[in-house]
């Protein structure tokens, strides 16, 4: 855990040194598209958010200044497969939202929807020397928290307090200056394939980018997506991504689990194009324009030309019915649904108090998909689109660009986590064999 905490704790101060420079770009890499934002930040307190998010007291305002995006290559299921690809798109996007923003930029926030994300709930708790909460004893407190073994190969990505208690007072989200003996909170860990983040890293220093900071797809849409209430009562985003289909539940205004499905709209695509037996490009094309999940009478009647160029008349003028589409599509979309709702059970999401689920992501504009969904993830299930932020272009509003949009909020406004306490350096090793993932079910 050490090597990446000292990377996370020298990102976090490289963040600080950019947000000084003014300008900071946001680069988030997907399996079927890579964005770039190129992000201003006017410092505290410059404008009021009357045109989407403004800035709260001592937080950055920003507004993007540079956006592009372009179609990934060489990422599978979220994760670098072409390294030489990879990083071709990824400077094609750099490259472009520079232009766009007329302003080079060295550092980049990344986000990413691979690396087999799991997630922990931990608690520790210490008594107060004097009676007084200070800076020292929130990190004693978060050293005290049984870390479990959570395996070789992989690093904590978020380490973040979601809930401190004093005394007999719970539900306190800063207790620095209040009185009392005891201090307890529960903190979520987030941990990660160390050698998917690794080659991530890689790659961007192979586009001569700094890396300021890392953070999880499934984590950015749910905070772009969920309204304030939903992230305060209880509410799970799910990201339905070209590659992967991300999952977060937040609960107090903080994630309380992550995890990821590896599937997601490409395999949609790919059941097309091998039912249809078109290319992927056609496939993706017939999804977009008349894709669905639910069939009506009229459905059977309603006649798509596939179209394509393989000089055989016949075979290029064949037209197939919508309703044999469906046929195709609905069984992969309930398999993704399917999964999801396996991980939400896992993770104890009927208990939550309000129990609302955001669908986002690329995926996510399939038509009938929320009624399908509330069908089988058996809740009240809306679409959700990023909030709105100063200088978004509008091809960038819609659901595909949630995480790309969270990214942002992430970078402008980052939750307190374990590497911005002095922690002491003996505390780190997992001491504990503690597997909790039902914790906040005890503990809200």
């Amino acid at each position: 855990m050490t090597d990446l905490y000292a990377t996370q704790r020298a990102m976090r101060n490289m963040r600080k040194a950019a947000m000084q420079r003014g300008v900071i770009a946001i680069l988030d890499v997907g399996t079927s598209k890579t964005a770039c934002l190129v992000l201003r930040f006017d410092g505290p307190e410059k404008f009021t958010g009357e045109d989407g998010v403004g800035s709260l007291a001592g937080q950055s305002s920003f507004r993007v200044i540079g956006a592009a995006t372009t179609r990934s290559r060489g990422v599978r299921f979220g994760e670098i497969d072409a390294m030489n690809e990879t990083e071709r798109a990824i400077r094609t996007a750099v490259q472009a939202a520079q232009k766009m923003a007329n302003q080079r930029v060295d550092h980049v926030i990344v986000g990413f929807s691979g690396a087999r994300i799991r997630s922990y709930g931990l608690a520790g708790s210490i008594d107060l020397q004097d009676s007084v909460v200070r800076e020292q004893d929130v990190a004693r407190v978060l050293a005290a928290c049984d870390v479990p073994d959570y395996g070789d190969g992989r690093g904590v990505l978020h380490a973040q307090p979601v809930n401190f208690a004093l005394d007999h007072r719970s539900g306190l989200s800063d207790p620095r200056g209040q009185i009392g003996n005891r201090l307890s909170v529960d903190m979520h860990l987030l941990t990660v394939e160390d050698s998917a983040i690794h080659n991530l890293l890689r790659c961007i220093k192979r586009c001569d980018l700094e890396v300021a900071g890392l953070a999880s797809s499934a984590y950015t849409a749910g905070v772009s997506t969920l309204v304030e209430d939903e992230q305060e009562l209880g509410a799970a985003c799910i990201d339905l991504g070209g590659g992967t289909t991300g999952l977060s539940i937040f609960m107090k205004k903080h994630m309380i689990y992550a995890d990821s499905v590896r599937l997601g709209g490409e395999h949609v695509t790919a059941d097309i194009s091998k039912g249809l037996q078109v290319p992927m490009a056609v496939a993706e094309r017939i999804k977009t324009f008349h894709g669905g999940v639910f069939a009506t009478g009229v459905d059977d009647r309603d006649m798509i030309e596939i179209g394509g160029d393989t000089g055989d008349w016949e075979h290029d003028r064949r037209t197939v019915s919508r309703a044999e589409l469906i046929g195709i599509m609905r069984p992969r979309v309930e398999e993704i649904l399917e999964e999801v709702r396996l991980r939400l059970d896992a993770a104890g999401f009927e208990h939550l108090p309000c129990q609302q689920i955001v669908l986002t992501g690329g995926g996510s504009q399939i038509p009938g998909l929320d009624g399908l969904a509330s069908r089988i993830l058996g809740n009240s299930v809306r679409l959700g689109r990023p909030l709105r932020v100063q200088g978004l272009p509008q091809a960038a509003t819609g659901a595909a660009f949630s995480a790309a949009v969270g990214l942002s909020l992430f970078a402008a406004h980052p939750q307190d986590e374990w590497w911005d306490f002095e922690i002491p350096a003996e505390r780190y090793p997992a001491r504990s064999l503690k597997r909790a993932v039902k914790w906040f079910k005890d503990n809200w």
